[in-house]
């Protein structure tokens, strides 16, 4: 049996049901998602910037099979989906984590309704997956500026070249 955190979710009911009493309590719900593949300078960043936008902050990743579908190269991810969460779920600045095999995280941010989506600036409000449903809902959709030179292929490409 591996062990687990009580951050990691098995079900959109279950982190429900959770995100409810932290709105009753009048606590923020960030929402992002990603692969997370290997943990990185860039990723604690965004992350930590994510955070501070609200009082919780709800991670989605993607699961090993949808991230094969994301055309990250076919080794890709290094890091299967239970250790990218666990990582995650380490951090202290995470309240939460839950994993999604659909093409996007529409699915869980309809059933979460997050106060606030987050993304990369390398989107646009305009192509951010679940923007409508949040903003429908008098929610924020923001961009969170990230941090140049690192990203998880290159750390990848650095480790092949030597």
């Amino acid at each position: 049996m591996k062990p687990t955190s009580s951050k990691i979710y098995n079900s959109i009911e279950n982190l429900q049901k959770k995100v409810e009493i932290w709105k009753f309590n009048n606590q923020n719900v960030v929402f992002t998602n990603g692969c997370f593949d290997i943990l990185h300078l860039g990723h604690i960043d965004y992350l930590e910037k994510s955070a501070a936008l609200g009082k919780k902050l709800v991670i989605g990743v993607n699961t090993d099979a949808s991230v094969k579908t994301l055309n990250k190269g076919k080794e890709r991810p290094i890091n299967d989906e239970y250790a990218r969460m666990r990582l995650l779920a380490a951090l202290s600045f995470v309240d939460a984590v839950i994993l999604f095999g659909e093409p996007t995280p529409l699915e869980i941010i309809t059933a979460l309704k997050p106060n606030i989506l987050v993304k990369g600036n390398d989107y646009t409000i305009e192509n951010i997956v679940g923007a409508d449903v949040v903003l429908k809902n008098g929610g924020e959709v923001k961009t969170i500026e990230l941090v140049e030179g690192y990203s998880t292929t290159k750390i990848i490409d650095k480790i092949l070249k030597g």
